[in-house]
């Protein structure tokens, strides 16, 4: 059996990273047998998570871990699309991994009344002389990368436009369908849940969580898929 490392429940969510949602609902679509535990990035072998020990071998990257577990699996995600709906589910995760995701980072992190109440608890663990440096560490750290992809270089208002030009396209995407490309869920679907309910989350207060708000297909679906794979979790977006 496959072990999944995450962050765990934390932020009003049932896991904290949506890369690990991510992975974690493409694990429940393929319907492998797994169970979770926790690890920190430094014990990844990218740095990062999510991976998973699969028989003494660990991998990691969202990307090559679904392909690790369709092979596994011996089906695929995407397998009732044709070539044209594949080629759009991938510009569809690429819009919402390498955009949509660095946006969501940007409100956690880098509104300070967030990271306060949130991820400046990470550093909980450590000694507590040693908590104020750590914090500044990783906040410094976190900035870097988002100034390497692009948010921390534009005010709040800049960001939250760019990124509900992309929830906006998502929700038009999705329409009035279940999910993306129709009836039937496909990888994509898991990383628009994943980000999307990130953003929806109750726990932070930003303004791009007010523009999710206002897509109305979008609130629904999260609901709807949180339910599927997390139905032990309280979800009220309020």
């Amino acid at each position: 059996m496959i072990t999944l490392f995450g962050v765990g429940p934390g932020f009003g969510l049932p896991e904290a990273s949506p890369f690990v949602t991510k992975t974690e609902a493409q694990i429940q679509m393929l319907g492998i047998p797994y169970k979770k535990s926790t690890a920190r990035p430094d014990q990844a072998p990218k740095g990062q998570v999510p991976f998973i020990d699969d028989a003494g071998k660990r991998i990691g990257d969202s990307n090559l871990l679904r392909e690790h577990l369709e092979k596994a699996a011996g089906k695929a995600l995407d397998a009732h699309l044709d070539d044209r709906q594949r080629a759009e589910a991938w510009a569809i995760e690429r819009m919402l991994d390498d955009h949509l995701g660095p946006i969501l980072r940007y409100m956690r992190w880098l509104l300070p009344e967030n990271f306060a109440k949130g991820p400046a608890h990470f550093a909980d663990a450590a000694p507590e002389e040693a908590r104020p440096k750590l914090r500044e560490t990783i906040l410094s750290n976190i900035r870097e990368g988002l100034r390497a992809v692009g948010p921390a270089r534009h005010s709040l208002g800049e960001v939250t436009e760019l990124g509900d030009r992309s929830l906006s396209a998502l929700s038009v995407l999705l329409g009035d369908k279940p999910y993306l490309f129709g009836e039937k869920a496909s990888g994509v679907d898991a990383t628009a849940f994943a980000m999307v309910s990130g953003i929806l989350t109750p726990f932070f207060d930003s303004p791009l969580r007010e523009k999710a708000l206002s897509h109305a297909n979008l609130v629904a679906c999260a609901a709807r898929m949180m339910k599927q794979y997390y139905p032990e979790h309280r979800w009220d977006v309020g």
